[in-house]
């Protein structure tokens, strides 16, 4: 694995100027992880790694730590006289985040620095626009570019443009690709996002044709396949994450189902952006575009330019993205200051009802 080849797993400029920060380190890319054990490619090809002790002591929040997809800095190429030490974390292009299991409201990096995001759908009944708003504003919280991919466009009775027709309303200028596996040219839409030094991700629910897509770019059965169930949904394959060198340049990581991604990163004024428009030119600036007066966006509703879902599904996810993460007594807190925002919150609220109660 020379230097011209991590430049293929993506290793820029962009991260050398960083790296040449830290005198005496080299530059590996993590490519899995077992418990606190990384897989990590060098120059000098594949070695196992563990953090320092003082990274470990040094380390805030568990999004410091080694993630897959991480470029990090070690104190040797190879393992040949023990485990490499990992010394430092490159800072990040993109990271998808999800809550750490356990009760804690602690959260870490599913997977990082990709390029290009595919948020895969079955044409089956695993098509939901509502799914699709939801993947799109974590998608562009990360930090990568997301990409809409169609599977299984080979199923008798599916009406590709009317779905596609359906996707225009809420994708905003994401480009949308239609592939199937039944047919030797069926991954080729999505070929022309790979390339040298790009990392893509594909994401989405079990037994959507993720790992069977993956396959066809890696020219070799790497991941498992399953079947779709008689109840249409689909068996969970992937159960690690791993980033894998494609065939044709560039890399890609396989992702467990997106359940276990939160939404608390999500951008949703991006994934929204046509509400935001009409938002704009509401009469009130801090409009909840529900029953005040002058709302453009109940106006676009009205019209038939917006979708009442759609309004419906952007409130949705707002309000969960502001309680993602909190345990049950801050999100009752917050419920509370929400309930006296009118008058400056609850502690103001408190001092109203106070003063009135004086002679």
């Amino acid at each position: 694995m020379k230097k011209n080849q991590m430049e293929n797993l993506g290793l820029s400029e962009w991260f050398l100027t960083e790296a040449s920060g830290y005198p005496g380190l080299f530059v590996g890319r993590v490519v899995s992880q077992h418990r606190e054990i990384s897989q990590v490619v060098t120059e000098e090809g594949e070695c196992s790694a563990e953090i320092s002790g003082k990274f470990r002591f040094q380390v805030k929040k568990m999004t410091d730590f080694p993630a897959v997809g991480d470029f990090v800095l070690l104190d040797r190429k190879e393992n040949h006289f023990g485990n490499a030490i990992i010394h430092h974390v490159l800072t990040r292009k993109s990271a998808f985040i999800r809550k750490a299991a356990g009760t804690s409201n602690a959260v870490q990096v599913v997977a990082a620095n990709i390029d290009t995001v595919f948020l895969c759908m079955s044409l089956n009944r695993d098509f939901n626009l509502r799914r699709v708003e939801r993947y799109l504003g974590i998608a562009w919280g990360s930090g990568a570019v997301p990409v809409i991919v169609l599977t299984k466009a080979d199923l008798p009775g599916v009406d590709i443009q009317e779905k596609l027709t359906d996707l225009e309303k809420v994708a905003c200028g994401v480009d949308v690709v239609v592939t199937s596996s039944m047919t030797a040219e069926g991954d080729f839409p999505i070929r022309a996002y790979l390339g040298k030094g790009k990392t893509v991700a594909f994401i989405g629910s079990s037994g959507i044709g993720k790992s069977t897509l993956i396959n066809r770019l890696l020219h070799r059965e790497a991941l498992p396949t399953g079947e779709i169930r008689s109840d249409d949904r689909g068996r969970h394959t992937t159960t690690r994450r791993d980033l894998l060198v494609l065939a044709d340049g560039g890399a890609v990581i396989d992702t467990p189902g997106m359940r276990e991604i939160g939404i608390e990163t999500a951008d949703l004024d991006r994934a929204f952006s046509d509400i935001g428009e009409y938002a704009a030119r509401c009469r009130f600036s801090d409009c909840t575009h529900t029953c005040e007066p002058g709302c453009s966006v109940q106006q676009a509703i009205r019209e038939g330019r917006l979708s009442a879902e759609r309004l419906s599904s952007y409130l949705k996810l707002k309000k969960e993205s502001k309680y993602e993460g909190l345990n049950s007594r801050q999100i009752e807190a917050e419920k509370i200051e929400a309930m006296f925002a009118e008058v400056g919150g609850i502690k103001n609220a408190r001092k109203l009802a106070k003063a009135k109660k004086q002679p």
